[in-house]
């Protein structure tokens, strides 16, 4: 197999449309507002100092992540596994993040990006409290590039479609994580899954 280098792919794909590159816009708009205030789940991704990537979930109640301005978006940071690979990443790497933001039954997605800052100011901390607990952090995003991504991949992926996979297919995540590491005990998806409901 040889590897495509930068020449190569003018002669695989054409040009993107003008549309298509003046869709990205330099702040948020009503539209993309909308759709972040709707929007449940994202993925975040940012860069690390020696060049690495790290892309993770985040999620919460319709509208976690708060639209403060055209230009800066807050995502409180909930209970997770304390590895902070995203937030090593925004304090000691780049600090450029981009965020991608889902919306259940809508196959666009939205794609948010900027310079990223952590605060872990108590006011701030107070006024995001959801499931009871205020966030341990907040990430505040000064927002540079805003633009939607058009509803293909989830089209053909059939994400929103209402065959899903049985999770009994798959061993529990405590089984994985024990074959894999040896560590711990493994445990039945339905002891991780009630564990979770106290740690959201």
């Amino acid at each position: 197999m040889t590897d495509l280098c930068a020449e190569d792919l003018a002669t695989i794909y054409a040009k993107p449309s003008p549309r298509v590159i003046a869709k990205a816009r330099p702040a948020i708009d009503a539209h993309a507002k909308k759709f972040i205030e709707m929007s449940p789940f994202c993925v975040l991704a940012t860069s690390g100092v020696d060049g690495s990537v790290d892309a993770s979930p985040r999620g919460g109640g319709v509208g976690f992540v708060h639209v403060a301005g055209p230009n800066q978006v807050l995502m409180p940071d909930r209970a997770g596994n304390n590895r902070i690979d995203s937030f090593r990443n925004v304090v000691e790497g780049s600090g450029f993040v981009h965020l991608l933001f889902f919306v259940p039954g809508i196959d666009e997605t939205l794609r948010v990006g900027g310079r990223g800052t952590l605060s872990a100011d108590p006011d701030l901390l107070a006024s995001m409290v959801e499931f009871g607990k205020p966030p341990r952090a907040v990430l505040n995003v000064a927002v540079s590039e805003v633009y939607f991504h058009c509803g293909k991949a989830l089209m053909r992926s059939k994400l929103w479609s209402p065959e899903k996979v049985q999770r009994s297919v798959m061993p529990s995540i405590g089984q994985v994580i024990h074959d894999q590491t040896g560590l711990g005990e493994p445990e039945s998806q339905e002891i991780v899954e009630e564990r979770y409901k106290t740690q959201l």
